[in-house]
This record gives structure tokens, sequence and C-alpha cells, in this order.
């Protein structure tokens, strides 16, 4: 992952992190046969924490990649950095 401020990483691992704990939630409720909505509206927030998550990475790298104005060895692409954004959709 591209270099960010201890705030913006712990922002990310936190959502993160309630992501899985969401997740773990959706698990027990299918586990115990929970009713089909409250299942889905979970899932829906789990698929939305991740989302945001994947979202803020991409956006940090992209933000480094046009404030730098130089090409790292390792630095992804606009292109790369396009269809990463692409696949959250």
């Amino acid at each position: 992952m591209t270099e960010v401020t201890p705030e913006e990483h712990k922002a990310i691992v936190n959502r993160l992190k309630r992501a899985q704990g969401q997740l773990a939630a959706v698990i027990t409720a299918v586990e115990a046969g929970g009713d089909c909505r409250a299942v889905v509206t979970q899932l829906s927030a789990v698929s939305g924490a991740i989302d945001k998550a994947g979202f803020a990475i991409i956006a940090k790298a992209m933000q480094e990649c046009m404030a730098s104005g130089e090409t790292k060895e390792n630095a992804p692409t606009v292109a790369e950095l396009e269809k990463l954004f692409l696949s959250l959709a």
C-alpha cells in the first residue's frame, strides 16, 4: 500500500475491522437461520464497509501519483488505479 499518515492508516484499519465484525454477525445469523431481510441488510453493510476501505486506499494512491509527478518503478499507473477503482463499483 502507498504511504499513508498514521490517522489515515488507522481509519482504514478501523473500517476493515468494522466490516470483519459485521461479517461475523452475518455468518452467525445465517447459521442460526436468521431472517433473510436482516441477513441481507447486514451483508449490505459489510459490502459497503469493504468498498469504502477500498476506495480510501485507491484514492490515497491516486493522490500520491498526481502529487508526486514522478513515476516510481513500482508505482501503479493511472490505468491500473482506474481499473482497481472500477473493480469496486
